[in-house]
């Protein structure tokens, strides 16, 4: 079952980051973003790619410039998300062949990001927007137009972003945090797919 699932491992050390990516896609977690803000984020990076093959996709976070696009190519890297909406990041990305996922907040930087060839936006930091924003954003964007909820997110909140129409989320903090064992991250996304398959 393809679950749109997207850990964020912020602050993943490489050591640490093949363990935690092999147990969360035996939990059912297939999308896997190291943000660059990360210790040695592209060697994170490269190892996931290199490691877990076709079974799950990888890619990075919090990419702000032209040349962290080039550097997460370079890495393997598969998809490349930004906490803002810059139209030259997300050219650049598809340009290289790589998945696009724009941080977004309003409806101009939502039709902006889809201008430029955003793949899914990124609503960005989801719990100030709220399910009541998505709506009155969603009814205004193309059909069929994908987006993820980020930010202050959890198993708790799923129903009421999926009953409104969102096509994913991103979970950060309340997977995994800086220090955590490969088991205790396994622990949370195994709640977290048990939310998600409830709530289909």
């Amino acid at each position: 079952m393809q679950r749109n699932l997207m850990a964020i491992l912020r602050g993943v050390q490489p050591a640490e980051v093949v363990a935690i990516g092999n147990g969360l896609v035996a939990a059912g977690i297939t999308q896997i973003e190291v943000p660059l803000n990360s210790p040695n984020a592209c060697d994170s990076i490269a190892l996931l790619v290199q490691q877990l093959g076709g079974k799950a996709s990888v890619g990075a976070g919090t990419v702000t410039s032209v040349a962290e696009v080039q550097a997460v190519c370079q890495a393997g890297g598969q998809f490349v998300v930004s906490p803002n909406c810059d139209v030259d990041v997300i050219a650049v990305t598809k340009d290289m062949g790589m998945a696009s996922y724009p941080g977004v907040m309003t409806p101009t930087e939502c039709f902006a990001a889809l201008n430029a060839g955003a793949d899914v936006l990124k609503l960005f930091p989801a719990f100030m927007l709220g399910v009541a924003g998505f709506k009155a954003i969603n009814a205004v964007l193309p059909k069929g137009t994908q987006c993820y909820a980020v930010g202050g997110i959890d198993g708790i909140d799923f129903a009421g972003w999926l009953q409104a129409g969102i096509a994913g989320f991103g979970l950060a903090s309340n997977l995994y945090q800086p220090g955590a064992s490969a088991e205790q991250v396994v622990a949370r996304a195994e709640l977290l797919v048990q939310a998600w398959d409830n709530n289909l």
